[in-house]
C-alpha cells in the first residue's frame, strides 16, 4: 500500500480492496517501524486517525464518499490541529495545544481525509535543511547521512520513504519546492493568497503560502483543489473561484513556449543539477514545447531583499512569544523584564533569535528607509521581471536548488545556508506560483526541476509537470529504505 500514489489509493478504496482502517494501520505501522530513523514526525496521532478511517468507511459503505474520503496524509506542525500539539518545531510551543483548526485542516477534514501526524521542521519555518528544529534534524531517506531540505523536511522525507501518501507543507522561500527537489517527490507553491493562511502560525505574512507535496503532480492537483480558496478569516485570501485542477492534466503541450533564465544557469549551479534540469527541458521539446533564453535581470538582489523584509515580518510575529498568554514560560521570573527575556532567550533557538535580532534592527528607527524600505522598492523590482518574461514565455524552468541534498552539518555558517534558496526566494517576492517535481539523481540524491509560472498558473503549471511524468519515471523512483521489510 505504501507505494501507491494518493491517486492508486483513491482508486484501490473505491474497488474495495482494502479499507481506509486497513490503510491507515499500515502506514501507522510503517511510522512505527522507519520513523525512528528519519525523525520526520514530531507528533502521531493514531488513535484519531483510525477514527477518522473507521468514519470515512463508514460514509463510503452508505456512497456518502468524496474522491478524498479516507485518504491519509500528515501535516507540518505549522498548522494549528484543534485538540493536537502544534510546535512549529520549537521549545516555545512545545507544550501548545491548538484549541482550532487551520482553514487548510478543516477543508481537509469536511473532505474526509485522515491525518496521521504532525511533521518535523525548521523551528518557526526558518531553515533550508531541517536540521534547525527543537525535536532534532530529520535526514532524508535517500540518504541518512543527508538532510531533506527545509523547512518542510519533515514532510518531503515522510512521502519520499512511503509513511505517507501526500501531506501539507508552507513554503515562505522555497520550503516546500527546495526538500521537493532534496527528497525526488513534487511539491507545489501556490499563488500567494491563493489558499487561506488563516492558522498558519506566521513566520513572514507578505511571503507565507501553504502547498501539497505528493509523489505526483496529479495528486497535487487533487490536495490543492481540497484546501484552495477565499477565507473570510484571512484578508490576503483571494476572492477567486476554485477550478477543477486535474480537468486540464493531458492537455498537449504543443506550442508551450519555455524560458529558461539565464541566471540560473552560472556559477554554483551544481553540473549533475544543469544537466538533469536540461535533460529535461529536451523531454519538454519532444512533446512540443520551444524553448528561449530569458533574464530576470535582478534575481542576484534577491537574496539580499528576501532577507530584510523576511526577519522583519518574523520580529512582528513572533513578538507575542512573551511567556504570557500561551508558550513556553521561564521559572520564577523576577519581574516582567527578566519573564520576557528568559522566555524568548529559553523558548526559541539560534536561528530564531538570528532573524528576530535582523529583523527587529531593520525596523528601527534610522535603518527602516536604508534596509526594509529599500527591499520593499528591490521586491517590486524583481516582481516587473517575472511579468516581463511570461511577456514572451508561458512558463520559465530551471532547477529548484543549486545543488542535491547536501551532508547534515555541511553548512555551517548562515551565509551559505541562505544561498541554498537563490532560485527559489524570487518566486516568493513574486508571489508566483512554482512547482518542483523530480527530474534525475546525482548518485543516491534526488535533483528537481522548477517550474514557474504567472499568476493563478497552477493548473497549467500541473499539467505541464504531469506530462513530464508521463514521459518519464523519475516520479517512481523510492528511496531503499523500508523496502526490504515492505
Amino acid at each position: 500500500m505504501h507505494d501507491k500514489t494518493l491517486t492508486e489509493l483513491a482508486a484501490a478504496l473505491t474497488a474495495g480492496e482494502f479499507s481506509s482502517r486497513e490503510l491507515t494501520q499500515s502506514l501507522l505501522g510503517r511510522i512505527d517501524a522507519l520513523d525512528g530513523e528519519l525523525n520526520s514526525f514530531i507528533t502521531i496521532t493514531a488513535e484519531q486517525a483510525l477514527a477518522d478511517a473507521d468514519r470515512a468507511d463508514q460514509a463510503r459503505a452508505k456512497g456518502e464518499a468524496g474522491p478524498l474520503t479516507g485518504l491519509p496524509l500528515a501535516l507540518k506542525d505549522i498548522f494549528c490541529t484543534e485538540g493536537v500539539k502544534t510546535t512549529c518545531g520549537s521549545r516555545m510551543l512545545d507544550n501548545f495545544i491548538s484549541p482550532y483548526d487551520a482553514t487548510v485542516v478543516e477543508k481537509l477534514k469536511h473532505a474526509g481525509t485522515v491525518c496521521l501526524g504532525k511533521t518535523n521542521m525548521d523551528e518557526f519555518a526558518m531553515g533550508s535543511s531541517n536540521e534547525n528544529s527543537f525535536y532534532g534534524p530529520v535526514k532524508n531517506p535517500w540518504d541518512l547521512t543527508a538532510v531533506p531540505g527545509g523547512s518542510s523536511g519533515g514532510s518531503a522525507a515522510a512521502v519520499a520513504a512511503g509513511l505517507v501518501p501526500a501531506a501539507l507543507g508552507t513554503d515562505t522561500g522555497g520550503s516546500i519546492r527546495q526538500p521537493a527537489s532534496f527528497c525526488g517527490i513534487t511539491g507545489l507553491k501556490p499563488t500567494y493568497g491563493r489558499v487561506s493562511r488563516y492558522g498558519i502560525i506566521a513566520y513572514a505574512s507578505s511571503l507565507d503560502q501553504a502547498g501539497p507535496m505528493a509523489r505526483t503532480a496529479e495528486d497535487c492537483a487533487w490536495l490543492l483543489g481540497a484546501i484552495a480558496g477565499h477565507d473570510l478569516r484571512d484578508s490576503t485570501s483571494v476572492a477567486r473561484g476554485v477550478p477543477d485542477y486535474r480537468e486540464e492534466l493531458g492537455a498537449s503541450l504543443s506550442g508551450l513556449k519555455i524560458g529558461l533564465p539565464k541566471e540560473y544557469f552560472g556559477d554554483g549551479l551544481d553540473p549533475n543539477v544543469e544537466a538533469a534540469v536540461r535533460e529535461a527541458v529536451r523531454v519538454y521539446e519532444s512533446l512540443g514545447a520551444t524553448v528561449r533564453e530569458v533574464s530576470l535581470p535582478h534575481t542576484h538582489h534577491a537574496i539580499p531583499a528576501y532577507y530584510v523584509i523576511a526577519p522583519a515580518e518574523a520580529s512582528s510575529n513572533l513578538s507575542r512569544y512573551d511567556g504570557v498568554r500561551f508558550g513556553h514560560r521561564c521559572d520564577n521570573p523576577k519581574d516582567l523584564i527578566d519573564l520576557y527575556e528568559r522566555t524568548r532567550a529559553e523558548g526559541f533557538g539560534e536561528e530564531v533569535k538570528r532573524r528576530i535580532l535582523i529583523g527587529t534592527h531593520t525596523l528601527s528607527e534610522g535603518f527602516f528607509d536604508a534596509y526594509y524600505k529599500k527591499a520593499q522598492q528591490v521586491r517590486r523590482l524583481i516582481r516587473q521581471d517575472f511579468l516581463d518574461a511570461f511577456e514572451d514565455v508561458d512558463v520559465l524552468m530551471g532547477p529548484a536548488s543549486p545543488t542535491p541534498a547536501f551532508d547534515l552539518g555541511a553548512k555551517k555558517d548562515p551565509v551559505s545556508m541562505y544561498l541554498q534558496d537563490i532560485y527559489t526566494i524570487a518566486i516568493n517576492l513574486a508571489g508566483i506560483p512554482g512547482i518542483s517535481i523530480p527530474a534525475g539523481l546525482a548518485g543516491s540524491r534526488p535533483i528537481g526541476l522548477q517550474i514557474l509560472g504567472p499568476y493563478f498558473a497552477e493548473p497549467q503549471l500541473l499539467n505541464i509537470a504531469h506530462q513530464f511524468q508521463q514521459a518519464t519515471d523519475w516520479h517512481r523512483q523510492r528511496p531503499a529504505l523500508g523496502e526490504e521489510n515492505a
